[in-house]
């Protein structure tokens, strides 16, 4: 877990509490990821929405890739350091260097080259007086650890958040921001779903406690101002572009929403059908969209001359895309994509959603009953537009900080 920045922030002001003990404004935040955009970017909104975006540090657990750890990602990463501190000592029982074994090669000594909980949890005691209390926001299921480490060292002076469902022992956490559709597996349509035997293995097992707070869809790192800013950015190059500009985003197949060429060619089908009534289409491939599914779209519609298909090199026009875009046409996969449209209030296509299964069904069915999308046919007049009432769910979450705060006394300084 490498910091990105000093481990202290210099934050002048007094945060003394005029009542005496501990101070109680919260001046600053620390963010951990695990290497994955999508789980960083639920944290860098939160913080973002709260007004510390400009004060925070971020710190890293990336689990390593390649070698032997293609087949050990299911394992929780604590037990990489155990499995590391075992292979050392054959090593050294061997007489070989641990450097020259398979493991080592593999990248897991690279987990360790990080900062301890207990760094960040001394850093918290330690700056109490000049700096407040430390807001600590993670995401992801290798961070559970080191967050959950960081409350039990430093439980009087920091407030841990757990972006994303940890799945079990939510006492560890101040506060656990997570999907609504997670519970789905105690709903009766979930438990109809998931044999009795099994029951007991399903996660979560109890309805949200206290300190659980539900989202409708992801957080993400986008708001107003940033869409403002990307507006600014990219006007200029979208504004010979003919209106309405249609924005496609292609995600690739999850466990819960499976599709390979068969939906790439019934997408190409339904855009050839609706490009009549579009004045510019624009099209996006994540990092996981499948190399035949970008090939059959890019193939089928890279003549035509309304379409632009970005080639995946900087800059990434994703927030111009959010920002000055009419509509959207975002396959089912990604809940991110789709909590970031939804949030801007444009009208929102989605794409395979009779794919999905589990809980990601759930999520689809939300969105529908809010009226925040529809399903794409390819009989579109893409100039319709309609109206609801867009996803807030940055701001909520931010909401429910502050209140939880002040339940201790704190605050966030303005």
């Amino acid at each position: 877990m490498r910091p990105t920045q000093p481990p202290e922030l210099a934050v002048t002001g007094s945060s003394e509490n005029p009542q005496g003990g501990l101070s109680g404004v919260v001046k600053r935040a620390i963010v951990i990821g695990n290497g994955c955009a999508g789980a960083e970017n639920q944290c860098f909104g939160l913080v973002r929405s709260l007004g510390l975006y400009d004060r925070h540090l971020y710190y890293s657990v990336a689990r390593p890739r390649g070698g032997i750890s293609r087949w050990l990602h299911w394992l929780p990463i604590s037990f990489y350091k155990k499995l590391n501190h075992f292979i050392s000592c054959v090593c050294s029982g061997f007489s070989i260097k641990a450097n020259e074994s398979g493991f080592r090669r593999s990248g897991i000594e690279d987990v360790f080259e990080v900062a301890d909980a207990k760094q960040i949890a001394a850093m918290a005691r330690r700056t109490i007086d000049k700096s407040g209390p430390l807001l600590v926001v993670a995401s992801g299921r290798d961070t559970i650890s080191v967050a959950s480490s960081i409350r039990r060292l430093a439980m009087d002076y920091v407030f841990v958040v757990q972006v994303q469902h940890p799945r079990s022992r939510l006492e560890r956490f101040d506060l656990v921001i997570t999907p609504r559709h997670d519970y789905f597996s105690l709903t009766p349509e979930g438990k109809r779903q998931v044999p009795f035997f099994l029951r007991p293995w399903v996660t979560p097992r109890e309805p949200p406690g206290r300190n659980v707070f539900l989202t409708t869809g992801a957080l993400h790192n986008v708001d107003a101002s940033t869409l403002r800013n990307a507006a600014l950015e990219w006007k200029d190059e979208f504004a010979s572009l003919s209106k309405p500009l249609v924005v496609v985003n292609i995600g690739g197949p999850t466990r819960n929403c499976l599709y390979g060429v068969d939906l790439a060619k019934q997408l190409c089908g339904m855009l050839h059908s609706i490009l009549w009534s579009c004045g510019s289409l624009r099209i996006s491939f994540s990092r996981r969209t499948p190399k035949k599914v970008k090939e059959i779209i890019t193939r089928e519609l890279r003549s035509n001359p309304k379409v632009y298909i970005w080639d995946g090199k900087d800059p990434n026009p994703h927030l111009g895309h959010l920002a000055l875009a009419d509509a959207f046409i975002i396959t089912a996969d990604s809940i991110s994509m789709l909590s970031e449209a939804c949030t801007t209030g444009k009208p929102v296509y989605v794409v395979g959603a009779e794919r999905c299964t589990w809980k990601f069904s759930e999520f689809q069915k939300t969105l529908r009953e809010r009226g925040a999308v529809r399903p794409l046919t390819g009989k579109e007049n893409m100039v319709e537009k309609w109206s609801y009432t867009p996803l807030n769910d940055n701001a909520e979450a931010a909401e429910r900080v502050i209140e939880d705060l002040a339940e201790r006394g704190w605050k966030i300084e303005a």
